[in-house]
């Protein structure tokens, strides 16, 4: 199994590379990768399948996303 830990990866990007990033985090999960993505932004929370919010140090709640936004694909081939 691979997991990746994404620490606000769209945070200083335009909308357009934000939005190809997602697209490949996507993609990686599609092929079996275990994705952790940290945002303040909810927006980019929507495309994951499953949110869960902190504080202090503690899961105060764990929402699934019923319908997550897809990203914009890119070709990665």
């Amino acid at each position: 199994m691979c997991t990746t830990l994404a620490d606000e990866p769209t945070g200083n990007l335009d909308s357009k590379t934000g939005e190809d990033i997602l697209a490949i985090f996507q993609k990686l999960n599609a092929e079996g990768k275990t994705i952790i993505l940290v945002t303040h932004e909810r927006n980019v929370a929507e495309h994951a399948d499953r949110i869960i919010h902190f504080a202090d140090g503690s899961v105060v709640n764990d929402e699934v996303v019923r319908n997550p936004k897809v990203a914009n694909s890119i070709s990665l081939d």
